[in-house]
C-alpha cells in the first residue's frame, strides 16, 4: 500500500519516526513510498511521484538537503527521481532521463564527480544510466547498454577494474550485466545469463569463489540467480527457483544457516524467496508471499522481531511487504 516501515538503531534519527530511540519492531514512517535504501546511519527513500526524501545522520551532507544537520524525520530533496542507493555516508539517485546524481561524503571519490570534495546537495555525474548501487565508500552503476561502472575506494580491488587505485570518475568493469551490489569492501554483479561475479576483499569468504583470496577483477561465483545483495562482509543471492543462498562472514549468524561458521562458497538457506538485503552483520529477505524474514545480529533490534536476541536462522517479521 506504499506505507514505509523502519526499525533498528536510531541514534541519528535514521528510523525516521521523530525520535532517537532504537526500535525492535517496525514503526510507520509514512505513506506513498515506492523505494527505500539505508546507509550507515541515514536513510533515503522515493515517493511514488518521484520525490526524493532523506533522514538520519548528516555530518557529511549525506542527506543532500544542503546542510550538515541531522534529521529525525524525512526531509525532501527534490523530485523527478526513479531509483536510489545509499552508501556509508553518501547517496545516489537516478532520474528517468538516465542522469545520475550523487551527494555526501567523497574522500575516496565515491561521488564520481572527479573530486574528493564532499557535497551537501546532489551533483550531476553523467547520463545514460539505468540502475545504481552503493556500499562502504564505493558506487556502482549500470548503463542502458548493460555496461557496469564503478568508482570510489579501491584498496582491496572492490571496484573490479583490475587495480587497487581509487577512482573519482566512473571506470568500466565490463558488459552484459543486469544487476549489482556492493558491501563494505567487496562487490557483486549479476549478468544477464544469471551468473554472479564477485571481487574485492575476501578475508571471510564473501566473494564466494572458495579461493579466500582478494580479487581486483570479477571472479565467477555461480549461475542460475535472479537477485543479490552484499552485506558488510557477507553476500546473499536468490536463484530463479526461489532458493536463498549465502556466503561469507557468519559470526552473528548473518548467513542464516543455523551456525556461526563463515562460508567461502554459497550455502543453501531456504526456499520461497524473491528478494534479499544484507546489512552490517544481519540480513533481511522477502518471500514471494509478501512476508519478511530477518536473521543475524540484533543488538539494536535490527531484526524487528521485538527482541535484542541475535538469530542464526530466519525469523518472521510480518507480512504484506513488497
Amino acid at each position: 500500500d506504499g506505507s514505509l516501515w523502519a526499525w533498528g538503531a536510531n541514534d541519528s534519527g535514521q528510523v525516521g519516526d521523530g525520535s532517537t530511540e532504537s526500535r525492535a519492531v517496525p514503526v510507520n514512517v509514512g505513506a506513498g513510498f515506492s523505494a527505500v535504501a539505508g546507509g550507515d546511519a541515514h536513510t533515503i527513500a522515493l515517493k511514488t511521484g518521484g520525490g526524493l526524501l532523506a533522514w538520519g545522520s548528516n555530518a557529511s551532507g549525506q542527506l543532500g538537503d544542503g546542510t550538515t544537520v541531522d534529521r529525525l524525520t524525512p526531509v525532501t530533496l527534490g523530485g523527478g527521481f526513479d531509483a536510489i542507493a545509499a552508501g556509508t555516508a553518501h547517496g545516489l539517485a537516478l532520474k528517468p532521463d538516465g542522469t545520475l546524481w550523487a551527494w555526501g561524503r567523497n574522500d575516496y571519490g565515491q561521488l564520481g564527480d572527479g573530486t574528493t570534495t564532499s557535497r551537501a546537495s546532489p551533483v550531476n555525474i553523467g547520463s545514460g544510466y539505468s540502475s545504481v548501487a552503493a556500499g562502504g565508500y564505493v558506487s556502482l552503476a549500470l548503463k542502458s547498454d548493460k555496461s557496469l561502472w564503478s568508482w570510489g575506494y579501491n584498496s582491496f580491488g572492490q571496484l573490479g577494474t583490475g587495480s587497487s587505485v581509487n577512482r573519482s570518475r566512473p571506470a568500466n568493469v565490463g558488459t552484459g550485466f543486469a544487476g549489482m551490489a556492493t558491501g563494505g569492501v567487496h562487490s557483486l554483479a549479476l549478468k544477464t545469463d544469471g551468473s554472479i561475479w564477485a571481487w574485492g576483499l575476501d578475508d571471510a569468504g564473501q566473494l564466494g569463489s572458495g579461493a579466500a583470496a582478494d580479487k581486483s577483477a570479477p571472479v565467477l561465483v555461480g549461475s542460475g540467480y535472479i537477485a543479490l545483495s552484499a552485506g558488510n562482509f557477507h553476500s546473499l543471492a536468490v536463484k530463479s527457483d526461489g532458493t536463498l543462498w549465502a556466503w561469507g562472514y557468519n559470526l552473528f549468524g548473518n548467513l542464516g544457516d543455523g551456525t556461526a561458521i563463515s562460508r567461502s562458497t554459497p550455502v543453501f538457506i531456504a526456499g520461497g524467496y524473491a528478494a534479499v538485503a544484507g546489512g552490517l552483520f544481519h540480513s533481511i529477505a522477502l518471500k514471494s508471499d509478501g512476508s519478511v524474514w530477518a536473521w543475524g545480529n540484533n543488538a539494536y533490534g535490527q531484526l524487528g522481531d521485538g527482541t535484542n536476541t541475535s538469530r542464526a536462522t530466519p525469523v518472521s517479521i510480518g507480512s504484506g511487504y513488497s
